[in-house]
């Protein structure tokens, strides 16, 4: 069986029982770094044997992984962090055991995507992975041209040494929509910064350290919210004339659409007329 684990983005404690399970069953884990592996085994009082497995060494590390499957090993698969395959390696390895008919199973667990795209604020519903931006200012402008021209909320890799070019890329491009600055996401100094590229690059100090993740509003995110402000009012009214309490009112809406609670009470008090 090989068995898919995803490890702490930050936070050692982040970990599912199920995974520590799996840990401690394996007969062999795959790790992208065993040094930083071994700490986390280690916090969690586990000792199995290792080998690695990162982007440099995959295709030559594929046929003794395979065999050991074969033999009936259990093998976990981890990396520095997250989920395994997500721009992270595995993806190779879970295909060719997959192709082979060999069992495979995915345990859920943190990830620094959902995390970001969830503490950024923006529309959930409908989102794009651009996985790590490029480098090269060229092919960055393009990838940005995209995101501007998408509807959904998009969330993309960023390291910290490039977050300041990419920012200034992204200013003329982007404009007036925001960005969320998700960086050290549950780690002791999680930080997240939201604002347009350009107010987002003024601010920016001038060593920026630890890990990103950026999440771009999709185009139109402005307008949707207004809209659903403009129904929500429309729902406020109807439970107000019915009777329910102002509080009990703003606090049934803001549990249907998301919107600020406190919000929604001040809209009910004006449409009282208090």
């Amino acid at each position: 069986m090989l068995r898919v684990c995803p490890t702490p983005i930050g936070n050692l404690g982040d970990i599912t029982l199920r995974t520590l399970e799996a840990l401690r069953n394996a007969d062999i884990i795959a790790a992208e770094d065993t040094r930083h592996t071994r700490k986390l085994l280690s916090h969690h009082g586990i000792s199995k044997p290792m080998v690695s497995f990162h982007e440099h060494n995959e295709l030559s590390r594929l046929p003794e992984l395979l065999a050991k499957l074969r033999d009936g090993k259990e093998l976990a698969l981890v990396s520095d962090a997250g989920m395994p395959g997500i721009c992270d390696p595995g993806y190779r390895l879970i295909a060719a055991a997959i192709d082979e008919g060999l069992p495979v199973e995915v345990l859920p667990g943190p990830s620094a995507l959902d995390t970001a795209l969830v503490a950024s604020g923006f529309p959930t519903d409908s989102f794009a992975f651009i996985g790590y931006l490029p480098r090269r200012k060229g092919e960055l402008e393009k990838v940005l041209a995209t995101i501007n021209s998408e509807s959904r909320t998009c969330v993309a890799y960023e390291s910290p040494h490039r977050l300041a070019k990419t920012l200034a890329a992204a200013a003329p491009i982007l404009k007036d929509r925001r960005i969320a600055i998700c960086r050290e996401l549950t780690k002791k100094f999680e930080e997240i910064t939201r604002g347009t590229a350009t107010e987002l690059f003024a601010n920016l100090p001038e060593k920026v350290k630890g890990e990103i993740v950026l999440v771009f509003e999709g185009a139109g995110t402005a307008e949707k919210i207004a809209q659903e402000d403009g129904s929500a009012e429309q729902a406020l009214a109807g439970l107000l004339e019915e009777g329910v309490s102002s509080r009990r009112a703003a606090e049934l809406i803001s549990i249907a659409t998301g919107i600020s609670r406190n919000n929604l009470y001040k809209k009910a008090l004006e449409l009282k007329g208090m």
